[in-house]
């Protein structure tokens, strides 16, 4: 993995972060300057990640620095079809912070072994399962009904974390039509999921 310098936030805030897919092919070929572009594009949309499942600075810069070791030897299982780039980059980032919390357990926490026949599955049962990929599909459908900007927005405020305020910077409007535009295009999505 190449070595990484810091990249200060502010210019990463308004760095346009399109072309990740093409950065994340290249990566898969080895290059070293894919790399260093996708970690300036991305690398304060990461932290962020990490640092709300993770408090703790320090320890979510360790954790984003995993993320980019795991983006580097895994950028070949990125598809385009199933998630778009930053929801990918999001998901690594996440996921690295949780397994960081989980390998950490609070000193007390720890129960004795027989206590586990007590701990409910939070796995989804197969009802659960089926159920939720219908919902999704039905969100799918009904977010197809939207506008694209509507819908991008939506896209990248719930689904990839930005802030409203990112989102205005990103596409250069007004905060309060930006909140307008997600605020009507969530209306939208309830008339057509109660439908």
């Amino acid at each position: 993995m190449p070595e990484m310098r810091p990249h200060n936030a502010v210019q990463n805030a308004a760095q346009d972060i399109t072309g990740l897919d093409t950065l994340l092919v290249e990566i898969a070929g080895g290059s070293r300057n894919a790399f260093e572009s996708l970690y300036r594009a991305t690398s304060s949309k990461l932290f962020s990640v990490c640092l709300r499942v993770i408090p703790d600075r320090a320890e979510a810069e360790d954790v984003l620095q995993e993320v980019f070791t795991t983006i580097w030897h895994k950028a070949h299982q990125f598809d385009p079809g199933r998630a778009s780039p930053i929801s990918w980059l999001a998901m690594i980032a996440r996921n690295k912070a949780i397994d960081r919390i989980r390998s950490q357990p609070a000193r007390g926490t720890l129960s004795p072994i027989e206590f586990a026949d007590d701990i409910a599955d939070g796995g989804a049962s197969p009802l659960q399962s089926a159920v939720s990929a219908d919902e999704r599909e039905r969100l799918e459908a009904c977010m197809d009904q939207l506008d694209a900007r509507r819908k991008s927005l939506i896209r990248a405020a719930f689904f990839e974390g930005s802030t409203y305020e990112e989102l205005a910077q990103r596409i250069a409007s007004p905060l309060g039509s930006v909140k307008s535009w997600i605020r009507r295009g969530l209306l939208q999505l309830r008339g057509c999921l109660e439908a």
